[in-house]
């Protein structure tokens, strides 16, 4: 059986980079491996992240928003996550349940119970091994958002990273409720630091993990 790992944190937080340096890491010393990513990991799932992410559907109702994270998520686990897993790949994941419980439990405010047993189907009963939380304040994460967009001027925010303050500030305080709840799983990295920095304070994280696992 394969490992585990992903990425969780608020918008600008970094994960895109460090997923990439990682996955360097792990092809550089010829560790099998797959990176992907929710939403959007399938090629249905592709379809689910650009009405998620579209800002034009700000009307979305929370529920909606739900259920289509399980939909992807459903297609993601059986179709790509398991069967690496299964052929004793390290599987590296840019966001996975964490992200369900701090965004539409912490941020949205959805029933816990709902979305336990809504996570519980979707990804069969599959959990990450390792999690690892890039944290930052929101205001930091934000507006590195917004200027990574602003580099780009076909790239408008997408609707989390219109919402308002306050909700972010809610999912970042879920993330942090997760850590200190699951310590031994989750591996808070401050994500102000710079991206070396982070990537080597990672891999040290990652490195003795896999040695652990297959020691």
């Amino acid at each position: 059986m394969g490992l585990f790992i992903t990425f969780e944190g608020i918008e600008g937080c970094g994960k895109s980079t460090q997923v990439r340096l990682l996955s360097e890491v792990l092809n550089g010393k010829g560790i099998p491996y797959i990176v992907t990513r929710e939403p959007g990991g399938t090629s249905i799932g592709a379809k689910i992240r650009e009405i998620l992410l579209n800002p034009d559907h700000k009307g979305m109702a929370p529920e909606a928003e739900l259920l289509l994270y399980a939909a992807d998520r459903a297609q993601h686990v059986r179709e790509l996550i398991r069967p690496a897993l299964n052929e004793g790949r390290v599987v590296v994941c840019d966001r996975f349940t964490d992200a369900t419980v701090a965004y539409q439990g912490f941020g949205r405010k959805l029933n816990e119970s709902l979305i336990n047993k809504l996570i519980e189907i979707a990804s069969l009963g599959i959990k990450p091994d390792l999690t690892i939380l890039l944290d930052c304040p929101v205001e930091i994460g934000i507006g590195r958002a917004m200027e990574r967009n602003s580099k780009n001027r076909h790239v408008r925010d997408d609707r989390f990273e219109q919402e308002a303050m306050e909700f972010h500030e809610m999912v970042r305080s879920g993330y942090l409720a997760i850590a200190e709840a699951e310590h031994e799983r989750v591996k808070k990295v401050d994500a102000t630091k710079n991206i070396q920095s982070m990537h080597s304070e990672i891999w040290g994280i990652v490195d003795a993990f896999l040695r652990n696992h297959r020691s």
